[in-house]
């Protein structure tokens, strides 16, 4: 089970102000690709970072010389294990800031060739995945705090588990992004995984209602020759003609795109559903002992 991790391309997810509404398809650097078992961000440069500044120098030699997948496993639980037991024992805010900015300072190929390949219920399989979640939070924050407000207008358990205000800015998505991720090497492993699956709990939420409303609104706009009916006058009828004039390929781009982000919305809503359960599963093997 993958979660998010399944899509085979996630986007920005553009604001309604942009005309189509969440769950449009862009272009901008906010892309995350998943080309793994883990969701990861676009690459926007060289395959690795030419001098790796946290990890093992020798581990990430090894990686680019190429290793058989059962070395690269042994390796991935290893590194995984040592890191978190690393900061557990520190109490250097420095070394919990370097592990929290582990993928923006070893490039985000380094750390996938390590980690990406395990499984949800592994150590090294659900760090990949907090990483990327707090990546993905990052990068699309004015996105995401809109979802937020969708999907918990009003605060609930949600919001006390993640420790969000029912209206979060940008800059609050942020610090909760780097907080979870704080939180599972400094505090207890299991609440940050629970904080996780809450908040993407809620993310899916706001995803599944706002598909709901653009799916509303792309019913109600009349199709090519067809009148409409529920108009406010019961004696005046509307054709898509009356509504956007004689430029029908107008009324169509217009379709298409609600189309388009309605299936980005319930596409991604899926996937991510299925991260909140891998966060969930992870919390109840790790209380139980058997997350490794």
């Amino acid at each position: 089970m993958g979660g998010f991790l399944h899509c085979p391309h996630i986007r920005t997810i553009t604001s309604p102000a942009s005309g189509s509404g969440f769950g449009t398809e862009s272009t901008g650097s906010g892309s995350i690709v998943s080309a793994r078992p883990g969701f990861a961000p676009a690459r926007t440069g060289s395959s690795r970072p030419s001098r790796p500044s946290q990890l093992d120098p020798s581990l990430t030699e090894h990686i680019a010389g190429g290793l058989d997948p059962e070395e690269i496993n042994e390796m991935s639980h290893a590194s995984a294990a040592a890191m978190l037991d690393r900061v557990h024992h520190s109490v250097d805010p420095v070394v919990v800031k370097r592990v929290i900015t582990l993928v923006d300072t070893e490039g985000v190929d380094v750390v996938a060739e390590l980690w990406s390949h395990s499984e949800p219920d592994t150590l090294p399989g659900i760090l990949w995945r907090l990483y990327l979640l707090r990546t993905w939070m990052r990068t699309n924050g004015d996105e995401i705090s809109y979802l937020w407000r969708v999907g918990e207008p009003e605060p609930t358990s949600s919001s006390a588990i993640v420790g969000v205000d029912n209206a979060p800015d940008t800059a609050d998505i942020a610090r909760t992004a780097d907080s979870i991720l704080a939180g599972a090497f400094t505090g207890d492993f299991a609440v940050a995984l629970e904080r996780a699956a809450a908040f993407t709990d809620v993310i899916v939420r706001g995803m599944r209602l706002r598909a709901k409303t653009l799916q509303r609104r792309l019913d109600d706009i009349p199709k090519d020759g067809e009148a409409d009916h529920e108009s406010a006058s019961p004696n005046v009828q509307r054709t898509s003609a009356d509504v956007y004039g004689d430029d029908r390929s107008q009324s169509n781009e217009h379709a298409q795109s609600m189309r388009r982000s309605i299936s980005s919305l319930q596409s991604t809503a899926s996937n991510l559903a299925l991260t909140s359960h891998d966060f969930h599963l992870g919390a109840n093997l790790w209380r139980r002992g058997r997350l490794e």
